[in-house]
């Protein structure tokens, strides 16, 4: 395996997979893609990618095999299902998993592909589709320390910050971490609104003003600005951040740790996917369960359609 002539395969070019792949492509790594549907790996197959009709295909040939997809079994699926990545893939090569899924399988996946002398490592990101883009995510990795300097350079295509965080599974670990930061934190932004919004204040200015103090935040800035637009267009999808803490939450129950914070914003966030297509929203409409609690239903669909499609803001995913 060369230093900087990798052979590179990418499974999954959704929201964030897409424009991860063009960046290695764009830093002239030779890549191949495969996705579910092929339509959305038009432009990279534009610019040089060559497309394989399935993972074992994909992994053919391969250094390292990028996966990004949905959840624990979707991951399984790719790697040991018919026509999975497993049996194609050669002895030394590394899968570098950036989805959110489960710590425990995720180690379990590590064992089973070290049989082949295969390794993996686990490398979930957060900064959303405009850090995918920008080439500025966050990358936490588990896995073997010596893969993961092996991978490195193909990472610093995609991340700002890139951190080797310990063994397999570790990278998983701190994701739900991070996601626990995410949900509860929105509990707050979506509090301090309704209050503010109850008291007469200038939402707004509400949200430059306390963005410097203690209580600021991403969420306060980027969520809590979409929420006073009225803005329920997904950076991240309620049923994908719901996932996550389905994650965290069996994560905590095997460690014996409760996190009642975490379990609140699941039944808010509950709320919300039983509004009309409530599980496609953006996370910032847990403000709807909190404004409903409060006597206020309705108080942010009336200032906007959530439903439109056009963009109007740039916050990332979590």
């Amino acid at each position: 395996m060369s230093g900087d002539r990798l052979e590179l395969g990418f499974i999954g070019l959704g929201i964030m997979g897409a424009p991860m792949a063009a960046r290695l492509l764009r830093a002239g790594y030779p890549l191949r893609v495969h996705s579910r549907t092929r339509r959305k790996a038009e432009a990279l197959l534009h610019a040089g990618a060559e497309w394989r009709d399935d993972p074992a295909a994909a992994a053919a040939d391969c250094d390292v095999l990028f996966t990004i997809v949905s959840d624990t079994p979707d991951v399984e699926s790719v790697l040991f299902g018919p026509r999975g990545a497993e049996g194609a893939l050669r002895k030394d090569a590394i899968v570098v998993d950036m989805s959110t899924i489960s710590p425990a399988a995720t180690r379990g996946f590590a064992e089973r592909l070290a049989q082949r002398g295969v390794a993996l490592l686990d490398a979930p990101v957060t900064g959303g589709d405009v850090g995918a883009r920008d080439g500025t995510l966050t990358i936490m990795v588990g896995g073997q320390e010596e893969a993961f300097e092996r991978v490195r350079p193909a990472l610093e295509t995609m991340g700002k910050k890139i951190v080797h965080v310990g063994p397999s599974g570790a990278g998983q670990s701190l994701k739900a971490c991070n996601q626990v930061l995410c949900a509860v934190g929105l509990i707050g932004v979506c509090e301090a609104l309704t209050l503010a919004r109850r008291n007469g204040l200038d939402l707004q200015l509400a949200i430059e003003t306390l963005a410097g103090g203690a209580g600021g935040s991403w969420t306060w800035q980027n969520l809590g600005s979409r929420i006073v637009a009225g803005d329920l267009k997904p950076a991240f999808m309620v049923s994908l951040m719901q996932k996550d803490l389905r994650i965290v939450q069996q994560t905590a129950q095997e460690h014996r740790v409760s996190l009642p914070g975490t379990a609140l914003a699941q039944q808010l966030l509950r709320a919300v996917e039983a509004l009309p297509d409530g599980g496609a929203l953006g996370t910032q409409a847990m403000i709807c369960a909190i404004e409903r609690l409060a006597g206020e239903d309705g108080a942010v669909a009336t200032r906007s359609d959530p439903t439109r499609s056009e963009p109007t803001g740039s916050a990332p995913r979590p």
